[in-house]
């Protein structure tokens, strides 16, 4: 009965538009494997390594017991995954579990399509919340309470410095505790053969630094956006002066892919920048006998509070009750702290769980090598992932913005006062 009534809401939810879609799983029925056990099917991206150490954890899963099989199928990245995933809901043939960003599942949620796993927490005397990283976990709940995805694994952006460079400057890593520390780093460093500094092209260096300014995205009732506030001016004229004027700082942009990533990365590593404002992914394709990390610092006398995303796993509304069990017992398992810990040593991103930290072989390889542990430090302190409550239209106004400021030359009074009017519009028509 409830899964008749579940499609019949999703049924209407796609009359009123496609992509809302009409759930999940097109039967209530398990699907089985050919060796009874029931099939689990998980769409999902990253880059190589990250999908080399994904499908190691489903291999192992799917070792660990009887009674569910994990199959996966990779895309692209992660906006595919969500683009086929509603194409896959509208036309029945959705998987049973997704890795996504949170506004994607967010998104997803709030058309009821991604099951709340409150239950199945509930009725789990061992699931410890309170050990989940709280800026990861609490990126999964809705303001009515509503968990609809638990996180995968973290990232945020960190601070990625050459160390022969630094050296032979005479700077001290550990001494930039603000925006105006590393301006002056990068001046020291800049000469006509090497630039000083190269934020990563994109808002989102932009944004982390306007948050580590006491900036905020919208006014405390979510009325007024606030993009053009004097606390976002101040510090995305200050970038534009540093790239254009001072010359001190480099944008990488265009090619294809991440090209752009990958050249601000060589550029680093080729002893052509001082550093740059990367991934905590970056740390599977770095060599830390050439750089080092520390966090990002704050902006004047405010403290750091940039970003810390959560990638999330759902699980799709549509599946029958015995592939939500099998869904949730492998959230479960890839957020095992010993899990995480492997997760995270392989690729660089951030574990969500805080016993990581005690995980003896994660112990012992951030010892050895303390730039793994930046990112959750980092994290701890970090802000939630955004909410743009349009659908996207506030950020994607920053995004216009931020390629006016960074690549363009265009005065960041200027580029945000358009960005507000245009993400205004958007949160009035709400």
């Amino acid at each position: 009965m409830k899964k008749r009534i579940v499609s019949a809401l999703l049924l209407c939810a796609m009359a009123t538009s496609l992509l809302a879609g009409c759930g999940g799983g097109s039967s209530s029925e398990p699907t089985t494997t050919a060796d009874g056990k029931i099939q689990i099917d998980l769409w999902y991206s990253g880059g190589k390594t990250a999908v080399n150490v994904f499908q190691e954890i489903v291999d192992d899963f799917n070792a660990s017991q009887d009674e569910y099989e994990v199959a996966t199928t990779t895309q692209a990245d992660y906006t595919e995954t969500y683009e086929k995933l509603q194409a896959g809901i509208a036309g029945k043939n959705a998987p049973d579990m997704a890795l996504l960003g949170t506004d994607n599942s967010r998104n997803l949620s709030e058309k009821n399509l991604v099951a709340d796993i409150n239950e199945f927490v509930d009725a789990d005397d061992e699931f410890d919340k309170e050990d989940y990283v709280p800026v990861f976990y609490d990126q999964g709940v809705d303001a009515d309470g509503k968990l609809f995805a638990l996180p995968a694994y973290g990232t945020t952006q960190v601070l990625y410095y050459n160390k022969q460079i630094f050296a032979d400057a005479g700077i001290d890593p550990t001494t930039i505790k603000t925006w105006q520390d590393l301006e002056a780093a990068a001046e020291k460093i800049t000469t006509d053969s090497v630039v000083g500094w190269e934020p990563m092209w994109g808002y989102g260096n932009l944004v982390d630094a306007a948050l580590s300014n006491g900036a905020s995205l919208l006014s405390e009732d979510g009325e007024t956006c606030l993009i053009n506030s004097k606390e976002w001016v101040d510090v995305w004229e200050s970038f534009r002066k540093w790239i254009h004027d001072d010359k001190i700082m480099k944008v990488n942009s265009g090619g294809q892919g991440w090209e752009y990533w990958y050249t601000t990365i060589d550029d680093v590593l080729q002893n052509k920048a001082g550093g740059y404002t990367g991934s905590s992914g970056d740390q599977a394709d770095l060599d830390f006998n050439i750089v080092g990390a520390i966090e990002q610092p704050g902006f004047n006398d405010n403290p750091s509070a940039p970003t810390a995303d959560a990638l999330q796993l759902v699980m799709l509304e549509g599946s029958s009750d015995e592939e939500k069990q099998g869904v949730y017992e492998f959230m479960k398992y890839f957020t095992t702290p010993e899990n995480q810990a492997k997760w995270s040593m392989a690729t660089g991103y951030v574990a969500v769980r805080e016993s990581t930290q005690e995980v003896p072989d994660f112990k012992a390889y951030t010892d050895e090598n303390p730039h793994a542990l930046v990112p959750l430090q980092q994290a701890m302190h970090g802000t939630s992932s955004l909410i743009d409550p349009t659908g996207g239209k506030i950020l994607d106004a920053l995004k216009i913005a931020a390629d006016q400021v960074e690549l363009e030359n265009v005065p960041a009074q200027e580029a945000l006062d358009a960005a507000q009017a245009t993400a205004q519009e958007a949160l009035d028509a709400l």
